[in-house]
């Protein structure tokens, strides 16, 4: 079986859908080396090899100025802007890693975008992949990293192409700067860096990490995009709730979920006080998990149960419904387990998700986190009680549930590599 390495980076979000693969991958009897930022070091599995990049997310998302990012595009710019030499750093590490790891195929998140020249170098393969459908244009739906309404099938491939070609530049401006330390890594002809390499030049998959229950393959993609179906993990680490949270929970009826994963504050203490008040006016039980500090932790009481975080595939089976930032991966635990969804979206591909869910019947329109209000909030959340939204979470979760996606992605890297 084949040697394998995947290249992820950001938040929690971003690296447990590759712990599921390489959880896969390991019991289908590939050697598997998975690197990614620092603090998961907990999540990953007996038999593989971790190889941490020195990156801190958690650390990195609580900076000013990557905080001021979520503000607009003109912040975006100037985080870019400052980040460079730590993003340099990355890319070096990167290089290491591949060199020592000894692998016949690099499996890699956008993010890892080095990774199709990594592979020239070595003459081994790089397959990408993606947890939103945002990396090929399309008719179907504007891109999702841009947090827009559908603008018509011109609009929305439009905004595709666009947003397509912004990442492109963004690449370009590190690797413009990584290139001239490391001659050794050849850096003509440019590579597409979102479509892979192969050293014989066959096309390979694009691995799409997501569920086609929640976005269906758009008719104008090609044969090598591949939506294989969300990347989780049933296994997990061990996992028992701690005796307080196991105490509310048995000690009413299933609560709200409320969550907003990595998002860092952005004023958390008003965030929860909104949240606080609605579910007040509601009378009803909630756990919120404060997370990297989108909530602010207060004591617990009958009624609401502070957590600092827990895995959403054992939680959430005990929650009656889930209110979220609308991560990808969030979004489709949610769902994978029947339960009625709100998306409180802050930036990026959330507001996408948000429609996605009420477009399926299996939530109300999202309530972005800035233009919360207790009644705004107390309303949508007594609308997750509808049958309605119950019946589409219900349809969801069957759906998903003929999926599997880490072992599709598997069989599709093997195809890859026998070619």
């Amino acid at each position: 079986m084949a040697g394998i390495l995947i290249l992820t980076l950001g938040s929690r979000g971003d690296v447990q859908p590759y712990i599921a693969l390489a959880r896969t991958m390991v019991q289908r009897g590939h050697d598997v080396t998975l690197s990614a930022g620092q603090g998961f070091a907990d999540l990953i599995p007996d038999r593989v090899a971790y190889r941490p990049l020195s990156v801190d997310m958690e650390d990195l998302l609580r900076d000013p100025d990557m905080q001021a990012a979520m503000t607009g595009i003109r912040a975006k710019i100037r985080a870019f802007r400052t980040s460079r030499e730590m993003m340099q750093q990355q890319l070096d590490e990167m290089w290491d890693i591949t060199q020592q790891a000894r692998v016949s195929a690099i499996i890699y998140h956008p993010k890892a975008f080095l990774a199709p020249y990594l592979a020239r170098a070595l003459g081994i393969i790089a397959i990408p992949s993606f947890l939103q459908p945002a990396f090929q244009a399309t008719r179907a739906f504007p891109n999702p990293l841009l947090g827009v309404k559908d603008l018509g099938r011109r609009g929305n491939h439009l905004s595709g192409r666009a947003m397509i070609r912004l990442m492109r530049f963004g690449h370009h401006a590190l690797l413009k700067g990584w290139f001239p330390r490391h001659g050794e890594v050849p850096q003509t002809p440019p590579l597409d860096v979102l479509a892979g390499y192969h050293p014989t030049g066959l096309d390979l998959p694009r691995l799409y990490a997501h569920s086609a229950c929640l976005v269906p393959k758009p008719a104008d993609w090609g044969g090598q995009d591949h939506i294989s179906g969300a990347w989780h993990d049933p296994a997990g680490p061990p996992w028992s709730p701690p005796a307080d949270l196991l105490s509310f929970l048995d000690a009413g009826p299933p609560p709200i979920y409320v969550g907003f994963g990595s998002m860092p504050a952005l004023n958390g203490t008003t965030v929860t006080d909104t949240i606080l008040a609605a579910l007040s006016r509601n009378r009803q039980r909630a756990v919120l998990s404060v997370g990297w500090g989108g909530l602010e932790a207060q004591q617990s009481t009958q009624t609401v149960h502070y957590i600092d975080q827990a895995p959403h595939d054992r939680l959430f089976p005990r929650c009656r419904a889930v209110v979220h930032h609308g991560g990808a991966g969030t979004t489709h635990a949610g769902l994978r387990h029947g339960r009625p969804t709100l998306v409180c979206p802050y930036f990026g591909d959330q507001p996408f998700w948000g429609r996605r869910v009420a477009a399926i019947g299996a939530g109300p329109a999202s309530l972005p986190v800035r233009s919360l209000t207790d009644a705004s909030l107390a309303k949508a959340l007594r609308g997750l009680e509808a049958e309605t939204f119950a019946a589409g979470a219900r349809a969801a979760a069957l759906c998903m549930a003929k999926e599997n996606g880490p072992a599709a992605a598997t069989t599709l890297i093997e195809r890859a590599l026998q070619a």
